[in-house]
């Protein structure tokens, strides 16, 4: 064994998988996962933990692999983590807890994701549930939103002593893990499911089709149904568009219709009748995970796929894996190109896309260099489908329902980073309600955080 080198994670081959939405990436095996935990140098001072937006014990758990003492190892992941399958299968790793492994410096990080996957998939597969709180003391907390932000902070409350109910608009819990991410990266029933039952068996109560500014607000729950605090996890699922001619014909999504029609009301099952017009030839203009998310489902209904990204490949957003995997499966990347105007043929439908080159120009505030186009380079794109993935906001239903809650020019509820405090008493926030449209793991990391300041704020009031 190569201590210096990963061990790989099987995954299925990319001509098979690009027909088909079983899980790309098959996991480790019981071998696989102690023959990976003995790489892990069980840092003191580990630097992995530090950059884990939930600070899981991370050395702690790997070392129980090592052992093979798989269960133990799920007790001290679910010490920190409430999700930790979705985590394993979703988390940008090597941006994170990978990104500080000191393994990584002059080899391969200790694969910290794929260990986490293996064993929650070991406790889920063996019936090992997480521990439960004892005693409860009787407060009631609301949380708005079943996606990882109000899990994370429902599951905390709940090892704590609260009596919790999440308030879910859609039919099914999960948000963003049910109706964002596609059944290849992320399978529903055998994973997202179950970990949501998970955190219901702590004691967390979830009411689904409640629409919160129209079924009942805020102010409601906290003065007439005897709910002491309040989290908003709502999520951010306005999605943006460019205001270019054309982007209202037939034929143009945005990338959160089209995931939630596959996603979450199973368009690509032939037992479904779900309407979603897949296309024949596909472009989704982005480059984050849900642009890769989107492309990589058209694909998979059937469609020859192009990512139209205005930057170079080195500024993609999405995860290198995601990317890595989108090339493999024979998807096209059109770079340093921008969309002008979407051609509509005489019965409405999208019939071609304008574009224009670009060329990185100078940096912007953040650093980055912003491109710019480059005169005369305009060409046409033969799609009859467009999907737009260019980032979501909040929806304003909460926020304007809801007397004195701060929000910012961007529609995002303003609340404190450290404990999810709003400026209304009681109410707390987390997640892209706050910060616009983020990964699983930070949407967690406060979720976490609000769940430590709304105990803090119960016991002193």
């Amino acid at each position: 064994m190569d201590v210096m080198k990963k061990v790989p994670v099987r995954e299925q081959d990319p001509k098979v998988r690009a027909t088909n939405f079983d899980e790309v990436c098959l996991g480790y095996n019981k071998e696989e996962a102690m023959e990976e935990a003995s790489r892990c140098l069980n840092c003191k001072n580990a630097q992995c933990v530090k950059a884990c937006p939930v600070s899981i014990d991370i050395p702690g758990f790997i070392s129980k692999v090592k052992d093979g003492d798989f269960e133990e190892a799920g007790y001290v992941i679910g010490e920190s983590s409430s999700l930790p399958a979705i985590c394993g299968r979703v988390c940008p790793q090597e941006s994170q807890c990978e990104g500080k492994c000191i393994r990584g410096i002059k080899g391969e990080a200790v694969s910290i994701g794929k260990l986490e996957r293996f064993v929650a998939d070991y406790a889920r597969e063996n019936g090992i549930k997480p521990k439960k709180c004892e005693t409860s003391n009787g407060r009631k907390v609301a949380v708005i939103g079943s996606g990882p932000a109000g899990l994370t902070c429902a599951g905390d409350l709940a090892k704590m002593g609260y009596d919790v109910t999440i308030f879910e608009a859609l039919h099914e819990p999960g948000g963003v893990l049910v109706y964002g991410i596609p059944e290849f990266r992320l399978p529903k029933e055998d994973v997202v499911k179950k970990e949501i039952e998970n955190v219901m068996s702590l004691g967390v109560k979830i009411e689904t089709n409640v629409v919160i500014g129209k079924s009942v607000t805020i102010d409601e729950l906290m003065d007439n149904e005897g709910f002491e605090a309040v989290f908003i996890g709502s999520g951010a699922g306005l999605p943006r568009f460019m205001g270019i001619p054309g982007e209202t014909a037939s034929g143009v999504y945005s990338a959160n219709e089209y995931l939630t029609r596959s996603n979450l009301m199973k368009a690509f099952r032939d037992d479904y009748d779900t309407p979603i017009n897949p296309g024949k030839k596909v472009a989704v203009v982005g480059g984050g995970n849900v642009a890769m998310d989107a492309a990589r489902t058209a694909l998979r209904l059937g469609a020859d796929v192009h990512i139209v990204y205005r930057r170079s490949e080195e500024e993609l957003p999405a995860r290198v894996e995601e990317v890595h995997h989108a090339k493999e499966e024979g998807i096209v990347f059109d770079l340093l190109t921008n969309p002008t105007e979407i051609l509509v043929d005489e019965n409405g439908w999208v019939c071609g896309m304008k574009c224009i080159r670009m060329e990185l120009g100078e940096p912007d505030e953040s650093g980055r260099r912003s491109p710019v186009e480059i005169p005369g380079s305009e060409f046409t794109i033969d799609v009859d489908t467009v999907i737009m993935s260019l980032g979501t906001s909040p929806n304003p239903l909460i926020s304007s329902t809801t007397e004195g809650l701060e929000t910012n020019r961007r529609k995002c509820i303003v609340a404190s980073e450290e404990d999810g405090k709003t400026s209304k008493e009681g109410v707390f926030a987390g997640g892209d309600a706050v910060t616009g449209a983020a990964t699983v793991i930070l949407a967690m990391g406060a979720g976490k955080a609000a769940a430590k300041g709304i105990d803090e704020y119960l016991r002193n009031k």
